[in-house]
């Protein structure tokens, strides 16, 4: 299975239980990996023919952005959902991070993986 991949997409939003973190936005890295097929892409050569990685980002930021989620498991689920929803997409892998969340950590967070 082929892959495409969207590598810590800076996105700034409300995210987490602390009073602070419900008050300010922060920033947060989400990477995806997109399990597909790209034959019928790479014969063609047309942009149709592939996951728009571009469109995708500006989803994810969206979501992210007005989701408003406590949890970084919530999160990356919203957001696996999402990319299911596209076509030809088989399977995700979504890392949502949080730098600064853990003073002593350069970045905490969590990484899952779905299917259709």
């Amino acid at each position: 299975m082929d892959k495409v991949f969207i590598k810590k997409l800076r996105v700034r939003c409300i995210i987490g239980v602390y009073e602070n973190e419900r008050k300010t936005p922060q920033d947060i890295f989400v990477s995806i990996t997109l399990h597909t097929d790209t034959r019928r892409a790479a014969k063609t050569d047309k942009a149709a023919d592939c996951v728009d990685y571009d469109a995708l980002s500006q989803e994810i930021r969206a979501l992210a952005e007005s989701a408003r989620r406590f949890t970084v498991e919530a999160l990356a689920g919203d957001v696996a959902r999402l990319c299911l929803d596209r076509p030809g997409v088989r399977k995700v892998r979504v890392r949502v991070e949080k730098p600064g969340a853990v003073r002593e950590a350069e970045t905490v967070g969590v990484e899952i993986e779905r299917k259709k």
